[in-house]
């Protein structure tokens, strides 16, 4: 079964923080490509301890927005 999920990666400090936001997997990398490679692993390690039934449950994108505040 093909899953597709959505990914954020951030700059902490010397590393790349790549999060899978349906899941809640969080891996990191010292560049983009190695973040995104270690997210993968990851999410596939997770994936092989959910049961089947739970793991089709997973596919509803989140909502993406942004926020605008006034500050100072």
């Amino acid at each position: 079964m093909s899953y597709r999920f959505t990914i954020l990666i951030t700059k902490e400090k010397n590393w790349y923080v790549a999060r899978c936001v349906e899941l809640g997997v969080v891996s990191q990398g010292r560049t983009i490509e190695k973040a995104q490679d270690n997210l993968k692993e990851a999410v596939e390690l997770y994936l092989e301890d959910r049961p089947r039934e739970k793991a089709y449950a997973i596919q509803h994108a989140p909502l993406v927005s942004t926020l605008e505040i006034q500050y100072g």
